[in-house]
């Protein structure tokens, strides 16, 4: 029988590696920058940003969403325009990457460091 805490430390490494995953492809295509391991961390402060701004009442995913972006925006050169489209890549990647893992291993995961993926 698994030990839930190690379950847990799996789930969150497998979901951060897509997230950053993501975000890496994202960043590459749209930014010119090509450095996995800047991605990962990229997930992880965006992770840690979403979290500490989404409580707020009515307008927190808003919020959440704008702070995620400018993590982005702050570790990838371009500007506010070109964080916002390299989001969008991300998250679009996320969810095809979770689509197929998800239904390949049966793993009912979610990427860390990406918004509704």
């Amino acid at each position: 029988m698994p030990v839930p805490f190690v379950e847990s430390i799996v789930t969150f490494l497998v979901a951060l590696l897509v997230g950053g995953l993501a975000i890496h492809a994202s960043a590459s295509l749209i930014a010119g920058v090509d450095d996995y391991s800047r991605a990962v961390v990229t997930a992880l402060l965006g992770a840690i940003a979403w979290a500490l701004v989404s409580w707020i009442p009515l307008v927190g995913s808003i919020v959440a969403l704008v702070v995620w972006v400018g993590v982005i925006n702050w570790r990838y050169p371009g500007g506010w325009l070109r964080a916002l489209v390299v989001g969008a890549g991300a998250w679009l990647s996320a969810l095809i990457m979770l689509f197929v893992l998800n239904a390949v291993f049966q793993l009912g995961i979610q990427a860390f460091g990406v918004p509704g993926a």
